[in-house]
């Protein structure tokens, strides 16, 4: 008696209807599915959400206050080689405390207590700004008002009484009342003496 195995495959009418009959399993069992859908993509959704609850700014989130100060280098303003920067829809920016037409500039005396010297400062600049023109190696790190880092304090009263800032987003109203400014917005009003390096 033959084994069956080799009978089968002696078979050539029964490999051609198993072959058949599998690619028809295959075929149909494709065609059918496993029943799996995918999930919803939610991730713009969470995007969207998250965008909503977290105030929009040009700079990360400032982490420089809560560890005591920033350093190293400093944020590229906008425009690259002293041009001024333009919005999106191309509209120069709004106007700030800089914003002064020539003839209207006005200076006056500041004096940088740790470098031990008095200045006259325009009004239409930073602190920071007109300190570094003198030479002078001033803290800073973002250079829009959103960390300490260029902190300083004016020991005669007030920083507003002597200084406009421009979109200033880290000192407290007391802090101001203590004299605390960020040199990096701050442009002179009045004449004053300033303690660069010191912040709230």
């Amino acid at each position: 008696m033959l084994n069956p195995l080799i009978t089968t495959i002696a078979n050539p009418p029964a490999i051609v209807l198993a072959v058949v009959a599998t690619l028809l399993v295959v075929l149909v069992g494709s065609l059918k599915g496993t029943g799996w859908e995918p999930t919803t993509d939610i991730s713009d959704e969470v995007l969207q959400k998250r965008a909503a609850a977290v105030p929009e700014t040009e700079f990360p989130e400032p982490g420089n206050r809560s560890i005591g100060g920033g350093g190293g280098g400093g944020a590229i303003p906008a425009g690259g080689d002293g041009e001024e920067g333009e919005l999106e829809d191309g509209d120069a920016g709004g106007s700030g405390p800089g914003d002064i037409p020539e003839d209207e500039v006005e200076y006056f005396e500041v004096e940088f207590v740790k470098q031990g010297e008095t200045v006259e400062l325009s009004n239409n600049e930073p602190i920071l700004e007109q300190g570094e023109d003198e030479g002078w190696d001033l803290p800073y790190a973002c250079r829009q008002g959103q960390c300490v880092s260029c902190a300083g304090r004016i020991a005669d009263g007030p920083s507003e009484d002597f200084v406009e800032h421009d979109n200033q987003q880290m000192l407290e109203e007391a802090e101001i009342d203590d004299g605390y400014t960020l040199t990096c917005v701050a442009y002179p009003r009045d004449s004053f003496s300033i303690e660069t390096g010191e912040a709230p």
